[in-house]
């Protein structure tokens, strides 16, 4: 096990989601992405609350590989300001954590 994490992020489509997610894979800065679409999100913007249809994209990564996925994934993305967001993985099943660590550079 590799400090695995989660990365979470927000895109506008779900063909956006999807890209971002097959070029981080492809790169190898993530080892699995999940493209969840029907996200209705609910945020503060432009100093107004906004609501809005998004697709949420969970990566699956190591630690030491979070800054460059976000660079990645920053200069993919459509928004400004993109969500990006890394959480630990505290425990899992350890063939899938060590998983993780295989297939990411």
């Amino acid at each position: 096990m590799d400090n695995p994490h989660f990365v979470y992020i927000t895109a506008a489509t779900v063909g956006e989601g999807t890209a971002i997610a097959r070029a981080v894979v492809e790169a190898r800065l993530a080892a699995c992405a999940n493209v969840l679409p029907g996200v209705t999100s609910v945020y503060w913007w432009d100093g107004a609350v906004q609501e809005g249809s998004e697709v949420a994209v969970i990566l699956k990564t190591r630690a030491d590989l979070v800054a460059d996925l976000t660079a990645k994934i920053k200069d993919l993305h459509s928004y400004s300001c993109p969500c990006v967001v890394a959480l630990p993985i505290t425990g899992g099943n350890p063939a899938f954590l060590d998983w993780i660590a295989a297939e990411t550079r």
